[in-house]
């Protein structure tokens, strides 16, 4: 049942955003992706911070895990997810033309014609990571799993509509971007299968994998897409910027209030 629900959850990030740029259009796609990125700023943020951090310590301090190994542990994953975007194997693309922000022209083919394929080399290891951080959090707890994917793919939906923009500019067809990217996006499944296998024998492990989980959330959150947000814009802009992050965490105290609800 646990290995289904894996399966299920690390699928539909891929296939939800596959659908959501084949149906829509490159104009609104651009909106929707922005809304989106502020949306995902709360949703990563508070679920790193409000359910999978806590998570990891409780469970820590059930087997006799001290604080300051699951610091250490929170330490390393950030660097870790540092280097990888340092190498370029952690890509985050939301990025497109007309997106608001200071690119020259033909940006986005320059960034995908260095190497389109490159781009999806490099999305298909962040989705393996992400099936892993999901494997997790069901092997954890089924409640925490549901969340941390939900979490998932709502940064997801956003990177990998935004992936198929750049590609679609940087000349992939409509189709082939579409293919391509549900290619990529099968990586999470892998990733989450193989997660079950080696994770689920190793209970002692859980409270570190969650913390690496975290760190992956804030990482992504506070590195790549706040950046994304600190631009000169108007007050409306600004206001529905807020506006979205506070839905995102709005969702997750939501979420957990429930939750508590119902044990």
């Amino acid at each position: 049942m646990t290995l289904g629900y894996i399966v299920l959850a690390t699928l539909a990030g891929g296939v939800l955003s596959v659908l959501l740029a084949a149906s829509l259009t490159q104009a609104l796609l651009a909106v929707l992706v922005r809304h989106l990125v502020s949306l995902s700023v709360g949703v990563l943020l508070g679920t790193a911070l409000l359910h999978v951090l806590p998570e990891a310590f409780e469970q820590g301090h059930q087997l006799g895990i001290e604080p300051h190994p699951l610091f250490l542990t929170l330490l390393g994953g950030l660097l870790f997810f540092f280097l990888l975007e340092k190498a370029e194997l952690y890509r985050h693309a939301h990025h497109h033309e007309g997106d608001g922000h200071h690119h020259h022209h033909h940006f986005d083919a320059e960034q995908a014609g260095r190497g389109g394929f490159s781009v999806l080399v490099g999305d298909s290891i962040h989705n393996f990571c992400d099936g892993l951080i999901i494997a997790a959090a069901f092997l954890a707890d089924t409640q925490l799993g549901v969340v941390t994917a939900l979490a998932i793919i709502a940064h997801e939906i956003p990177q990998e509509v935004g992936d198929t923009i750049v590609l679609i500019n940087a000349g992939f067809t409509r189709r082939k971007a579409l293919a391509y990217n549900a290619l990529s996006g099968l990586a999470a499944v892998a990733g989450g299968v193989l997660g079950y296998y080696i994770a689920g024998p190793w209970q002692a492990l859980f409270p570190y994998l969650l913390v690496v989980a975290s760190s992956s959330f804030v990482y992504v959150a506070v590195a790549d897409l706040l950046p994304q947000l600190q631009r000169r814009l108007s007050w409306r802009d600004n206001v529905a910027q807020l506006g979205w992050i506070a839905v995102g965490l709005g969702l997750i105290v939501l979420v957990k209030s429930l939750q508590h609800g119902s044990h």
